[in-house]
């Protein structure tokens, strides 16, 4: 009999109960296990639903999602890229006539460019083009022509400029006017396609904390049509490059190289900016530090430009200088705003509306100045023609004196026979004195710079020199020494001062 045979059903009936066994105790064993498990193991279920969004935050983020979106609608349409090439030539020398092994240098290289001096021993041009990108905001259409906005080194030097739209379409274009002092220009392209202008918005009223959104076309074709965000991040900066003249907006929207010329816009969709340049310690990536030419400061460069091709400046006669502490405080503005006329050009505007050497200018047409910079940028906007009132601090009195704008003509602010006194002076402190070596006891003006061909250099005047006396007069303090000027020199000017240890008397110089 087999195995199978043997076994008997009762102990088949055992073998079950056994194995039942074994199963439940494994089972008992899992769930024992499971039991056992740390409670950060907790499994999330599905029916388990995840935290809300709140619906009043996110209907605020929502909303202005769709600002910026209507923004970039809004104003994309109007920015354009420019494509520009400069060509200059270079004189080479010719290369000998020599050959490899008897096969003349033409069968590896062709015919050598002997360019346009063909006829001169040793000696070729060669041409070369470099190319260069920037950005525009299209800003006017008048007979059949577009005008973009754009930065002046954009363009500058530029023999071939190409506009190119966001619709993919380029055109070629020209160069209008531009204007260096302020970095602006204007070029122009015809077509038939229409194409939106951008809103124009109101720079003065731009507040730090102001949303700004930044347009254009960095770091190349790749990247063209961007657009970023931030804010304000201050206003009325100065010290722009190649001695911009701007009173900047800086902002934190991202801004890099080929941004330039590109708008900066306000949450509204206005052009407040044409963004310019940036500060940056890691080779011209941007850091936060981005600068735009407020829109107010084109606005009429724009008119000017469209009508005769160039801009003017109004001018009225006078050097300004940032003064230190001690002048300011001497003068007894150092709490005020301002800027101060150190030397006035006799026949000028400012001559004969009555402002003198030493007045502390605060105002013009009863707006804040905030600085010597800010002051250029106010008189040259004034237009030619029109009177200005100019407030001044002089003698620690307030004054009114209305000025009537001239034309700034580079020859006459130039002429250095007429800018009066043509010296400029600094108190003598402690560290002065050290500087020039004199006397700790020394009493008068230290003369920090003179004009060259001026009245104070024809009549001997030097720096270092230490002025003692105005037309015979002792000199006490910076403010004597411009209260002597206006009310001494009506005629005739010289001065005593101390050069070398000896007392001396410069010539007279007559009006």
């Amino acid at each position: 009999m087999n195995f199978v045979q043997k076994f008997s059903s009762k102990n088949l009936f055992v073998f079950n109960l056994i194995f039942i066994g074994i199963i439940f105790g494994f089972s008992l064993a899992f769930v024992s296990f499971s039991c056992s498990t740390p409670k950060a193991q907790k499994t999330v279920h599905a029916e388990e639903a995840p935290a809300a969004i709140p619906s009043d935050a996110l209907a605020i983020a929502v909303g202005l999602q769709t600002a910026f979106h209507s923004v970039a609608d809004k104003v994309l349409p109007s920015v354009v890229e420019l494509k520009t090439v400069s060509i200059s030539k270079q004189t080479m020398p010719n290369m000998p006539n020599f050959n490899f092994n008897g096969i003349p240098w033409d069968f590896f290289f062709g015919p050598r460019d002997q360019g346009d001096n063909k006829g001169q021993d040793n000696q070729q041009q060669r041409e070369y083009r470099s190319q260069g990108l920037g950005s525009g905001i299209i800003v006017r259409f008048n007979d059949g022509k577009y005008y973009v906005l754009t930065n002046n080194h954009v363009v500058k030097d530029a023999n071939e400029i190409r506009v190119a739209t966001k619709d993919g379409k380029e055109y070629p274009a020209d160069l209008v006017g531009s204007d260096e002092r302020k970095d602006l220009a204007l070029v122009s392209f015809k077509t038939s396609d229409k194409y939106p202008l951008a809103e124009l918005g109101d720079s003065d009223k731009t507040q730090v904390g102001d949303w700004a959104i930044a347009m254009g076309n960095p770091l190349g074709e790749q990247f063209s049509f961007s657009v970023t965000m931030g804010i304000v991040s201050a206003v009325g900066r100065t010290g722009g490059p190649g001695g911009n003249i701007n009173d900047f907006l800086q902002t934190d929207a991202p801004i890099n190289q080929g941004n330039s010329g590109g708008p900066l816009v306000n949450i509204y969709g206005e052009v407040i900016g044409i963004n310019t340049w940036i500060a940056s310690n890691n080779g011209g990536g941007s850091v936060g530090l981005g600068f735009a030419i407020p829109i107010n400061n084109a606005k009429r460069a724009i008119d000017e430009f469209i009508t005769s091709g160039t801009t003017s400046y109004g001018w009225i006669g006078v050097q300004l200088n940032d003064p230190g502490t001690d002048v300011l405080t001497a003068l007894g503005v150092q709490d005020k705003r301002g800027a101060l006329a150190s030397q006035v050009f006799l026949g000028s505007p400012a001559d004969k509306g009555g402002i003198k050497p030493g007045d502390f200018i605060t105002n013009v047409n009863d707006k804040e100045v905030r600085g010597t910079n800010q002051l250029v940028l106010m008189v040259g906007d004034l237009k030619p023609g029109d009177t200005a009132k100019f407030t001044v601090i002089r003698d620690g009195v307030s004054k009114d004196f209305q000025v009537r704008v001239e034309v700034r003509n580079d020859q006459v602010a130039s002429d250095n026979k007429k800018l009066w006194p043509g010296v400029y002076v600094v108190p003598l402190t402690d560290d002065v004195r050290d500087s020039l070596k004199i006397d700790k006891n020394a009493k008068g003006l230290a003369v920090a710079d003179v004009t060259s061909g001026s009245p104070a250099d024809i009549v001997g005047l030097r720096a270092g020199d230490v002025i003692t006396e105005v037309n015979g007069e002792a000199v006490k303090d910076i403010a004597s020494y411009y209260k002597l000027l206006r009310e001494k020199t009506d005629k005739e000017l010289w001065f005593g001062a101390a050069r070398s240890g000896a007392q001396i008397e410069t010539l007279k110089f007559k009006r």
